[in-house]
């Protein structure tokens, strides 16, 4: 019997990807990725959370993309299905940007969504 492979809950570009493992070579050894998450706040209602994880709490999401280990918080999930995680920086900024086709708005600065 054939095995299918689901999709993933959350995808990286390769710029993401590359930004993780930087960010991991620098962290505490015992650091195994990064966990991402949502949380209240912002003027449109919700905000991105990343945080380093040193291993999968009960009921997480974990995904493995392009030789990285990103862990979802379990409340996320259902708000995080979907999201291509990216990084973007130019001369003034960088950051951890998220393509989530599940968001309805998103307020004028960037830094939070409604769902």
């Amino acid at each position: 019997m054939e095995t299918i492979e689901r999709p993933k809950a959350m995808t990286l570009s390769d710029a993401a990807a590359d930004r993780v493992k930087a960010l991991m070579a620098k962290a505490d050894s015992t650091m195994q990725g990064l966990r991402v998450g949502v949380k209240a706040g912002g003027c449109s209602g919700m905000t991105y959370f990343i945080e380093y994880a040193e291993g999968q709490n009960d009921f997480e999401e974990v995904v493995e993309d392009k030789g990285v280990k990103i862990f979802i918080d379990p409340k996320a999930m259902i708000y995080l299905l979907g999201t291509e995680m990216d990084f973007e920086g130019d001369k003034l900024q960088s950051g951890f940007v998220f393509k989530n086709p599940n968001e309805k708005d998103r307020c004028g600065c960037g830094e939070s969504f409604r769902v």
